[in-house]
Parts: C-alpha cells; sequence; structure tokens
C-alpha cells in the first residue's frame, strides 16, 4: 500500500470554531506554520463568516495577511456567499471552500437559507470565478451522513447535489460527516455512488469522531477510492450550529494508521504530537486524538 492519501489540515477552522478559548490571529498563524512545518500541505487557515456568529473566526484577514506566500502549500478560506467570496479573493487565499447544507433545516439553522439557495450561490460563485478568476473552488456538503434536525439524509439527495456541483466549474467535491453519525459501509455505499457522478473531479471526504466511527468511516473511504480526507490536529473540532457535535478525526491518529499500512502522507508524526499538545495547551484542554494521549509505536529507544 504505497499509495499517497493527501490529508486536509482543518484545524485552524474547523478545529477551533467551537472552542469557547478564543485563540488571537497572530497564535492561529503559529499554529499554522507549525502545522505546515509538520508536513500539511492544504491547510483549512480561516473562515470568512460573520465574526458577531462565529468570533474564534474573527480577523480572517489579518491571518492572511500574514502568512507568506508558498507555491508549495494551500491555504484554503471556508465561503457561505458572495461576500465571502469577494474576501476570499481580495485576500489573495489559494482556495475557497463553499459550504453546502444537505438538508434544508441545518442550512436555515447554519446558513440561513435553503440547500436550493445555497447551491444558488454556489453556482453564482462558480460563474463569477470562471468569468473573472480567483482561488480555486470547492464545496463542501455537510451533514451528508444525516442532519441533527432532520434525522436521516436520503442518499439519493447527496448523489443529486453531487451531480449538479459536477456540472460547475469547481475543482473538488466534499462529502461531510458534519455530526458524526455516519458507519462505514454507509460511507463505501455513498462513495461508491457519487463517484461515478464527479464527472473526474476529486471527491474529499471529511469525519467527526462523535459516535467513535470516523477511523472506520475513513478506511471505508480510502477502500472505495478516495484519496483525500480532511482532518484535526489533536482531535480538535465541532460546529457552532449542530447540537453534541465533537471533534473531526485526529490528523495523527488518520496518519499514523495510514502509515503503519505502508501509505504515504507526507507528515511527520512527532511534530503532529507536539503541536496538537501545544495548541491543546492554549486552549487548557487535552487532546482528543488518541495517539498524542498514548504515543508512538514502536516505542523510541
Amino acid at each position: 500500500m504505497s499509495r499517497f492519501i493527501e490529508i486536509v489540515e482543518v484545524g485552524p477552522r474547523d478545529g477551533l470554531q467551537n472552542e469557547k478559548t478564543l485563540l488571537t490571529p497572530a497564535q492561529r498563524v503559529e499554529l499554522i506554520r507549525r502545522l505546515e512545518a509538520a508536513g500539511a500541505r492544504r491547510t483549512e487557515t480561516v473562515s470568512f463568516v460573520n465574526p458577531a456568529r462565529v468570533p474564534q473566526m474573527a480577523g480572517a484577514e489579518e491571518v492572511c495577511a500574514a502568512l507568506p506566500t508558498d507555491a508549495a502549500r494551500s491555504r484554503i478560506g471556508l465561503v457561505l456567499n458572495m461576500r465571502g467570496w469577494d474576501r476570499a479573493v481580495s485576500t489573495g487565499c489559494d482556495e475557497a471552500n463553499v459550504v453546502v447544507c444537505a438538508s434544508n433545516a441545518f442550512g436555515l439553522r447554519n446558513q440561513g437559507s435553503t440547500t436550493a439557495e445555497q447551491m444558488a450561490t454556489l453556482a453564482a460563485i462558480a460563474e463569477r470565478r470562471a468569468a473573472e478568476g480567483g482561488p480555486r473552488l470547492s464545496v463542501t456538503f455537510s451533514v451528508a451522513f444525516g442532519c441533527p434536525f432532520e434525522g436521516e439524509v436520503a442518499p439519493a439527495r447527496v448523489i443529486d447535489l453531487v451531480r449538479e456541483a459536477a456540472a460547475l466549474p469547481l475543482d473538488e467535491i466534499a462529502l461531510a460527516d458534519t455530526i458524526g453519525v455516519a458507519d462505514p459501509w454507509g460511507v463505501r455505499r455513498l462513495v461508491e455512488a457519487c463517484r461515478s457522478e464527479v464527472a473526474g473531479k476529486r471527491l474529499r471526504l471529511h469525519f467527526h469522531d462523535t459516535r467513535n466511527t470516523g477511523l472506520a468511516n475513513a478506511f471505508a473511504g480510502i477502500e472505495a477510492g478516495v484519496d483525500v480526507l480532511d482532518a484535526s490536529c489533536g482531535g480538535l473540532g465541532g460546529c457552532p450550529f449542530a447540537p453534541n457535535a465533537t471533534g473531526n478525526i485526529g490528523t495523527e491518529d488518520l496518519v499514523y494508521m495510514l502509515e503503519r499500512a505502508g501509505f504515504e502522507t507526507g507528515y511527520d508524526l512527532p511534530a503532529l504530537i507536539s503541536t496538537a499538545e501545544w495548541v491543546c495547551g492554549l486552549l487548557g484542554k487535552i487532546p482528543t486524538a488518541s495517539v498524542t494521549r498514548a504515543g508512538l509505536f514502536p516505542l523510541s529507544a
């Protein structure tokens, strides 16, 4: 198993957005620098959302300005609307990731709009980018495996959304288990169905470990042919608008599992552990990622 698996580090955005302790832009920049030193090549660094709603993400422009351009790295900004897209363009962000909620109930609570309205926004952003240029563009379908308000999300609905997105001029489509309800068998079925609809675009997966199935779901996605997954250093994460949603799968846990099996990730596991301990120290919490708590294996002499 020498295949390369790309791990997109989402700790600086998704990892921090639900924390009670607010890190300063300077602290978030330091986190990004440490993660990149540990091997992160694609990092979700900021969220171009209203800081009144998500104060943990205030100062996005300041964070972007402090990160020098690096052709070997890509910094991703989360975007919910055209205003967010304009901010991403103005900062010179490398990638913009538009979030579309797979259920109307979650969309109305999280973004104040229905799924259809969010898809219309995505299409408008894609058209603007095609006409005027801008950063690479991806879409993440949140609550693709289950919604805290509507319950089960029909796979057919997600497949239809993926098909619609694949017809747009964008680069990557992600399926997110925002509240951690997926199982590996369901993941495999949905990935296999969506891979036939993505029209050559990359498919990415995003898992939360709320119910202790995150790594099993990542395994299932990889077995189904996906080679891009999100993860968060220390297992940090959660959604302010999803009740009881806990952290993402830990980057160090995913790296450990993959590299033990012979996959390549490009990450430095001891540096990831050190970074997780550092950022969790700032937040006053214990890392939830198991590898950081248990340590490396084989044990060093």
